[in-house]
């Protein structure tokens, strides 16, 4: 346990390098220190590792830490012991001789803080362990899978009460960055929390800018978006197949980006690669399926890109969550198509999940369909979700910045339903759109279908602006893909109102996306133009650091804080722990070679004293 300071705040400032608390973090980690269960409900970003960290240094014994992630592991573990804390983990990627050196050091009280994976906790010997040695407090991350209402439940999750039976006494906190208000009463059942306290942060990330489209030709849409707004910077696209993630990633090279794939058909240490090259380089993208990012705390992704549909609002939130944890503008950009809305819909009902699984995975993806269909405030939307209120617009989503069109698509949905039935509900879009548009061609031919009174109905419309229509027939539920008849659509009883004339539909123009440059959030850095050039030199230092000890560049500094060496140019040692992110440990460890870079580089126009005539009074 750290010998002194002895307060969270001068923990927080001498070994963090922080002045102050965000939002609730103190009267969590008071909750802690107080022996009471709490339950954190934080973004991505909001700093919850805090929360944990903190108290684990202030009481008796070892924090354990909870969490299924190796990569969050190891990259805590490297920060925490680049700050001085004695942290280290226990998981499968540990030989055994790496994992006694680890049991050694816990049993000798040379630990403030272990990570460790539910399954290897659970396990007699690790429980026997930890019942040996003081422990200070349990923190169960990324808790929601705990839960069968969270989008990622795992069963081992709910082994975890034993936790309340074998340790009585020892505080235990939970936490999460999505969990609604089922998922939140299942955590504190399941895991068997006494009278928690909740903290509920919120749930909005104001330097994200939502952008989601619709249509065809994606990554066309994403080579424009790339381009014209992060033409540098690192970045995440999800794409939902293996096979998908590698076809972008060589797209993207030849593009002219450094991008690799990265997917769960790839053996271990070639995936371990992948997440070491995108932690240490800049500029990287990773075209990943959605088994990648989770608990990778790279400070600068400027973007999070859905080359298809994720499977809930609760998945978006979190993926999309991986962009901008430096509080920097970032964006999240989705394109997506009717299949993407087929895909997963089989999925569902393919699986061997209980039916009531089944229909919760129903609930959740109609949630997030609403969400790709809305012609209001994303944010919002997203917000509501989740149980919170935007009182206003956000003014940083496509929909504020550029309102969609609507229309009475009363008609041309009409048209839509009625080829499909008289076509017998027996062929997808390809083949509905041909004979609304009266394409002739060998497959109309074959059944006769411009026969049909339906046969070139639709000549006003685009090929494009039909598989809107469908797409949004689908999204509306007036469709359903016919798992059996290879993606067939067929009418559902919701589609007769329509049909008669019952019901009026609005429905979405498709327009073309502009780029928009993501909105600067009140009290982002914003750097002087004349500053790049010392900004460039400390990036590059810190490379060089990092790249000699063989750890990612943030975990020297984050971005925040050569902003702010820059702008504020410290000449001395105490000028430079006033820095962010600059505690005792970095001060003494990177002070030095900082000021050099610093005094090499005095800004435009300005003479720099001599270090006689600064010492003057």
């Amino acid at each position: 346990m750290i010998e002194s300071p002895r307060t969270p705040l001068s923990v927080l400032r001498q070994v963090f390098g922080y002045d102050r608390f965000r939002g609730e973090q103190a009267t969590i980690i008071d909750t802690v220190l107080a022996g009471r269960d709490a339950l954190v409900i934080m973004p991505t970003g909001g700093g919850k590792s805090l929360c944990y960290q903190v108290p684990s240094l202030l009481r008796e014994g070892v924090g354990v830490i909870v969490t299924p992630l190796i990569a969050l592991m190891q990259d805590q573990v490297t920060a925490l012991t680049d700050l001085g804390v004695r942290a280290a983990f226990l998981n499968s990627s540990q030989s055994g001789e790496e994992s006694a050196a680890v049991i050694r050091r816990l049993r000798a009280a040379d630990l403030d803080l272990l990570y460790v994976a539910p399954e290897r906790l659970l396990m007699s010997s690790t429980l026997r362990l930890l019942g040996e040695v003081p422990v200070s407090l349990f923190a169960i991350d990324e808790a929601h899978c705990v839960s069968q209402w969270g989008h990622d439940f795992r069963p081992e999750y709910r082994k975890l009460t034993a936790l309340a039976e074998q340790f009585p006494g020892v505080p235990r906190i939970a936490l999460t960055a999505t969990a609604d208000g089922r998922t939140q009463d299942d955590i504190v059942s399941n895991l068997g929390l006494t009278q928690p306290r909740r903290f509920v942060a919120g749930f909005d990330r104001p330097n994200i800018q939502y952008r989601i489209h619709g249509g065809a030709q994606g990554r066309e849409k994403l080579a424009r978006f790339l381009a014209d707004e992060h033409p540098r910077d690192a970045g995440i696209v999800y794409c939902l197949s293996r096979a998908r993630t590698e076809q972008v990633a060589a797209w993207l090279g030849q593009q002219g980006r450094t991008a690799i794939a990265y997917h769960a058909g790839m053996g271990s240490a070639e995936r371990a690669a992948c997440q070491d090259r995108f932690l240490r380089e800049d500029g990287l993208i990773v075209v990943a399926t959605i088994a990648f990012g989770m608990g990778i705390d790279k400070p600068d992704v400027r973007f999070v890109a859905h080359l298809n549909l994720p499977k809930s609002i609760e998945a978006y939130y979190q993926e999309t969550g991986r962009a901008g944890r430096d509080g920097e503008p970032a964006t999240a950009w989705m394109n997506y198509d009717l299949s993407d809305v087929v895909k997963l819909r089989q999925w569902i009902e393919g699986s061997g999940a209980p039916e009531e699984q089944k229909r919760i995975e129903r609930q959740k993806l109609e949630a997030l369909l609403g969400l790709c269909e809305s012609t209001a405030c994303r944010r919002q939307a997203l917000l509501e979700y989740f149980g919170e209120a935007l009182p206003e617009p956000c003014g940083n989503c496509d929909n504020c910045l550029q309102p969609p069109e609507t229309y009475d698509g009363t008609e041309v949905a009409q048209k839509a339903l009625s080829c499909v039935y008289r076509t017998g509900q027996r062929f997808g879009v390809s083949h509905l759109v041909d004979v609304l548009r009266g394409a002739d061609n060998e497959k109309v031919r074959q059944y006769r279908h411009e026969e049909l009174s339906t046969y070139g109905i639709g000549r006003d419309l685009e090929v494009r602006q039909w598989r809107s229509v469908f797409r949004q027939l689908v999204t509306l539920g007036h469709l359903v893909s016919d798992q059996e008849a290879y993606g067939a659509l067929r009418l559902t009883e919701k589609a007769r109102a329509v049909l008669r004339g019952e019901t009026t539909l609005r429905m979405r123009r498709e327009i073309e996306p502009r780029s928009v440059r993501p909105a600067r959030r009140p009290g982002a850095t914003n750097l002087d133009r004349a500053d790049q050039p010392l900004f460039d030199a400390l990036r590059e230092k810190r490379k060089q650091l990092a790249a000699a000890q063989g750890v990612p560049p943030y975990t020297v500094f984050h971005d925040r804080s050569l902003y702010e060496m820059a702008g504020r140019r410290p000449e001395n040692l105490d000028g430079f722990a006033e820095i962010s992110g600059v505690g005792a440990s970095k001060l003494k460890k990177y002070g030095s070679e900082f000021l050099a870079v610093i005094a090499a580089h005095p800004r435009a126009g300005i003479d720099r004293p001599s270090e006689t005539e600064a010492e003057t009074p």
